[in-house]
């Protein structure tokens, strides 16, 4: 694989190399592939997470497992109180 980059951004890298946080160009454009690709699959299993959740809500309002807003809001209340 190759890499093409604009003038600022090579020097970027290349300052930061000389900062000796990195051996190489390579390694420090690999860091930063790595850091992305452990973003976007953190962000993709948080996705996933919630699509779950909001499945398991949707069945239970089909399943007629619901309350009365206030009722649930009384509810908190009192076991926020509680933790106290």
């Amino acid at each position: 694989m190759s890499l093409t980059l604009t003038a600022e951004l090579e020097q970027f890298v290349k300052d930061e190399v000389k900062k000796g946080a990195y051996a190489s160009s390579s390694e420090y454009v690999r860091d930063l592939v790595r850091e992305r690709y452990l973003r976007e699959k953190a962000d993709a299993e948080r996705w996933k997470a919630l699509d779950a959740a909001l499945d398991r809500g949707i069945a239970d309002v089909e399943a007629g497992r619901v309350m009365d807003i206030d009722e649930a809001f009384r509810r908190l209340r009192a076991a926020l109180s509680e933790a106290k």
